[in-house]
């Protein structure tokens, strides 16, 4: 999966806290970054900061990460509560966290998107046939 948040302190705790639960993490701190990790590699699960170095920035990375992958399970992690994002970034399957994410709350969804990701996704042979 990719997390993505440019406060490293948080980005390296979703790391380690993933990482000791089993999960294969890379990291990203900007939103090009980011991008540019999903131009060249497949992830099966998104987990970015709404603000990251421009205002909804994240916002930005989920749509591109839609782009290339529409089924990529999309975790929005923010300390702003807004009802009208979060009813926003619904539409579109997005999961919605608020900050500070309490460890058990991540893991959970986490594992609930996951297994959601695996009972949708078509099989990785099929997927290369789809970006190529």
């Amino acid at each position: 999966m990719l997390v993505v948040d440019d406060e490293h302190a948080l980005l390296l705790s979703y790391r380690l806290i993933l990482e000791q639960n089993g999960y294969e993490v890379t990291t990203a701190s900007t939103a090009d970054e980011a991008e540019s990790l999903l131009d060249h590699q497949h992830y099966d699960l998104l987990l970015c900061d709404l603000t990251l170095e421009r205002h909804n920035g994240g916002l930005d990375v989920i749509r591109h990460a839609r782009k290339r992958d529409p089924l990529l399970g999309c975790l929005l992690l923010t300390g702003y509560p807004d009802a009208e994002l979060s009813d926003e970034v619904k539409k579109d399957g997005t999961h919605t966290l608020f900050k500070p994410v309490e460890v058990p709350k991540l893991l959970e969804t986490v594992k609930f998107m996951l297994r959601a990701r695996r009972q949708t996704a078509p099989p990785p042979q099929d997927r290369e046939r789809r970006k190529g």
